[in-house]
């Protein structure tokens, strides 16, 4: 007898919206109309795995204390996004071209990948700042909400497809080919690594433990804030920032209507007025 088919679990429009709520008040993130799909194809494995029959069912283990794992996991699931290396190439040459050689302070050059997802955006600034600060002490930190990503970001493994974003002459300094159990895959320079750091974090709750930056990248995150969520982590994050320090935000994106102290020295990239004497 061949066993039937089951297809995936509907999640009906309330459902829905009951989950698209429960992440706004978690992340900040609010899933707009016609993500239902995504939705389904991202937790329905989690229902099944857990044998609930409905999104009802599995809105009450994530709203019980009892299971913070499982919240975790639908975090995770919810907010990884595509990103690859080099994304956006005019910041990476802003940053090595203007920012990195005007550091004249005493102390290491900071900066902040602030949705680091799997970590292709962070390691794309440290091979920069390799380049471009070759003698000086430097370092980057990345951070995401997702623990999977994070995780995965530290190991510093990539398929060697993604090499193709990698302006050639980086990806020769900075990157390994992997052999044997490594075949098929690439690994950014230990050297490198050892200067990129990666932490869970939520923008939505006080990061000053992180100390100041000179940079603080946060790209193609705010397109899924409202407006007064974009408000608070601009306002929060721009304390974060060394005076001259700058903040980095998506092509798709703008500060206009956010109340802040920075100004827009190029599409995209803002500055916070000051000297850092270091």
């Amino acid at each position: 007898m061949t066993p039937s088919l089951v297809g995936p679990t509907e999640i009906t429009t309330t459902e829905f919206q009951a989950i698209s709520q429960f992440l706004h008040q978690r992340t900040g993130i609010r899933l707009a109309p016609g993500k239902e799909t995504l939705v389904q194809g991202r937790l329905d494995k989690r229902l099944r795995k857990l044998g609930l029959r409905s999104y009802t069912e599995y809105l009450q283990v994530l709203r019980s204390p009892q299971h913070p794992a499982e919240t975790r996991q639908a975090i995770d699931l919810l907010t990884t996004n595509e990103t690859f290396f080099f994304r956006e190439p005019r910041h990476f040459e802003f940053l090595g071209q203007v920012i990195a050689p005007a550091h004249r302070a005493s102390r290491p050059f900071r900066l902040w990948s602030a949705a680091s997802s799997s970590g292709e955006e962070a390691y794309s600034a440290a091979m920069v700042l390799a380049d471009a600060l070759p003698n000086a002490p430097w370092e980057v930190v990345g951070t995401d909400i997702s623990s999977r990503v994070v995780a995965g970001a530290e190991a510093g493994l990539y398929p060697i497809s993604a090499a193709e974003k990698i302006p050639t002459p980086l990806l020769r300094r900075y990157c390994r080919k992997g052999r044997a159990e490594y075949e098929g895959l690439m690994a950014i320079d230990r050297a490198l690594r050892a200067r990129t750091t990666f932490l869970g974090a939520n923008l939505l709750e006080d990061q000053s433990r992180l100390g100041r930056f000179d940079v603080i990248m946060l790209r193609n995150v705010m397109i899924y804030f409202e407006t007064a969520t974009k408000a608070e982590v601009v306002g929060r994050l721009q304390d974060m920032l060394h005076p001259g320090g700058y903040f980095i935000v998506s092509l798709s994106e703008t500060l206009n209507g956010i109340p802040s102290r920075l100004r827009q020295v190029q599409p995209s990239i803002y500055q916070l007025p000051g000297a850092d004497l270091g």
